[in-house]
């Protein structure tokens, strides 16, 4: 009896020091069972727009090589910092809580204004698209062309309808305006329907948008891309290359660049998690599902963009470079 006790706490005590030595390895105690719960997503814009649509088409198919299912929660209000805020304050770092948002726009915002929290504490890290900057009008303008619209606002001072004031778009239209001498006036609507519905009601002469959200609708043109190429000529057949017509000297300046992002802590505490998340996002970029899931959704295959780390931190860096060159224009 003796010795069975003493084999039979022998073998408690290994199990015990075997338990602990595992517990404080996080890619043996919890790789395995990753992810346990729903993946929250904080999107920091209203339902039903650009972002909304290109997350849903995205985590449908990434849910699927993840075996669980996203949660978006939307949290729209000053310009994203609202839900930025909003997941910096309350999110968890154990990687089942994303951001997914526009970096361009929200970059942008940090450049006219610092956020309450440090910029390091967060990375994006998949992208999944890159929208180019358009200028649009209505069908019913007398304005026809850039061409147009630049010797108008010569003669007055047109009213510019966007989204967000620190938005790619916006700086676009900006720095065009500087550089040929046309006087503009920005007008803020918030979101891509009200900035359509701006310029298709008259209340402004012209908008600024990502592409996708304009080209093809009734009663709109799409006059100009910020953009070193059309890959869309079918469906903008108007639309003239502003970077390079008028030598504005910008890169080009996807409007739409949505991309996920996480808490830094979260990749440093789990960083076997955060190469599950990566890895299982990869599948989806090749996986059919998806490709059928963005047709579906409207969005033009050709603006897919697969971006990981890398890209993402180059995208982050040269449209901080170039917010802070043209940080008074956006500042109003």
């Amino acid at each position: 009896m003796n010795k069975f006790k003493r084999r039979q706490f022998l073998h408690y005590s290994t199990a015990l020091a075997a338990g602990s030595i595992i517990g404080s390895i996080p890619s043996i105690a919890f790789g395995s069972n990753f992810p346990n719960r729903k993946i929250q997503a904080y999107i920091p814009t209203r339902a039903g727009g650009g972002a909304d649509r290109n997350f849903r088409a995205f985590s449908g198919v990434w849910s699927k090589h993840l075996g669980i299912k996203f949660e978006p929660k939307f949290y729209p209000g000053a310009s994203g910092r609202v839900g930025y805020e909003t997941y910096m304050d309350k999110a968890s770092d154990d990687c089942h809580d994303l951001i997914f948002g526009n970096m361009g726009p929200e970059v942008l915002n940090w450049v006219v204004k610092k956020p309450t929290f440090d910029l390091n504490a967060y990375k994006y890290f998949i992208q999944v698209d890159a929208d180019p900057g358009s200028i649009f009008i209505s069908t019913k303008s007398k304005m026809k062309t850039v061409e147009d619209v630049i010797a108008e606002g010569k003669k007055r001072t047109l009213t510019v309808a966007t989204s967000r004031l620190a938005h790619p778009a916006s700086l676009g239209i900006l720095v065009l305006a500087q550089k040929t001498g046309m006087k503009i006036n920005l007008i803020p609507l918030s979101g891509g329907k009200n900035t359509r519905n701006g310029v298709l009601t008259g209340e402004t002469d012209l908008g600024v948008l990502p592409s996708t959200t304009v080209m093809k609708r009734k009663g709109l043109n799409v006059i100009g891309l910020f953009d070193e190429k059309n890959v869309l000529k079918n469906k903008m057949p108007n639309a003239i290359l502003v970077n390079t017509e008028y030598k504005l000297g910008l890169p080009p300046l996807p409007a739409g660049a949505r991309a996920f992002g996480i808490k830094t802590s979260a990749i440093e505490k789990h960083p076997d998690r955060f190469k599950k998340l990566i890895s299982s996002a990869k599948k989806v970029f090749s996986d059919e599902a998806y490709k059928k899931a963005v047709v579906k959704s409207k969005a033009p295959l050709e603006f897919i963009s697969e971006g990981y780390e890398k890209e993402c931190k180059a995208y982050v860096e040269n449209i901080t470079k170039v917010g802070q060159e043209y940080r008074s224009l956006l500042s109003g």
